[in-house]
């Protein structure tokens, strides 16, 4: 009588691999002015020694200042830890001057989120405080020769959330349209003025064709169209950068991971 032989154990299953937990989202710096000091009630301005020592810094640290577009490029590829995107708002002429110099020093780049409607002006949104000139669209062309990204700050800086759809469509869709002219490349960055978005500024710029945009602090809305900057001044010692930094990567203190960056 031939014995039957004991069936195969059934193979045990795949331990469950443990979801990969997010890293920090990407550390992106918000600057405006880089010039005199002294006459700055919105705390807009740094000072070229403090920018150049604040550069220092970051090299010293084994990390690298670079525009937003090569930032999230570079994390969705998995790099980038060593990456802070480094930005500057409004587009003052004084970026071509002391910023642009000092960059380029430190071997770094950066994103300038610029104004085409008010190329030339000066910042008269702001009711207090000196006026600061704007950047012409050779300044503007010229950040960009120097490997400057340039992005779109609107038209003429007004708070988006307060814009009929006439006007919203002309702050965001015209601005990048202006900017192509101007660089004669695609603008992929947008800077929300104010820092201020709602559900109906973000879906404007995402239509509107901006692979990425730029709030201020962490809000109600993430994503890549909503990434959040720290604010960097003529306060910000080496010690400050580096508790910032250290509260950045902290995961109780962290904005809310985003998708794909």
């Amino acid at each position: 009588m031939p014995v039957s032989a004991d069936p195969a154990p059934s193979p045990r299953p795949a331990p469950d691999t443990p979801p990969r937990r997010p890293g920090p989202p990407p550390w992106v710096a918000m600057y405006h002015s880089v010039g005199d000091c002294s006459d700055d009630p919105y705390r807009i301005a740094v000072s070229p020694h403090r920018l150049d020592r604040q550069l220092r810094w970051l090299r010293r640290q084994g990390l690298r200042g670079v525009g937003v577009r090569e930032l999230l490029a570079a994390r969705a590829r998995g790099a980038g830890q060593d990456l802070v995107g480094l930005t500057f708002d409004d587009g003052y002429a004084d970026f071509v001057v002391h910023a642009l110099p000092l960059l380029r020093r430190h071997g770094c780049g950066a994103t300038l989120f610029v104004l085409p409607g008010r190329l030339g002006g000066d910042n008269t949104w702001d009711p207090l405080g000196p006026r600061r000139p704007l950047l012409s669209a050779d300044g503007i062309r010229h950040a960009a020769a120097e490997g400057v990204e340039i992005g779109s700050h609107g038209l003429t800086h007004v708070d988006l959330t307060q814009a009929d759809d006439a006007l919203l469509h002309a702050e965001v869709r015209d601005s990048g349209a202006l900017l192509s002219e101007v660089t004669g490349a695609h603008v992929h960055g947008f800077c929300y003025p104010y820092g201020r978005l709602d559900r109906r500024v973000v879906d404007a710029v995402q239509a509107a064709g901006y692979s990425y945009a730029c709030a201020t602090g962490p809000g109600d809305l993430a994503g890549r169209h909503a990434l959040p900057r720290f604010h960097v001044g003529e306060r910000d010692t080496a010690w400050r950068l580096f508790l910032k930094h250290r509260l950045h990567r902290l995961p109780r203190l962290r904005h809310r991971t985003i998708e794909g960056v």
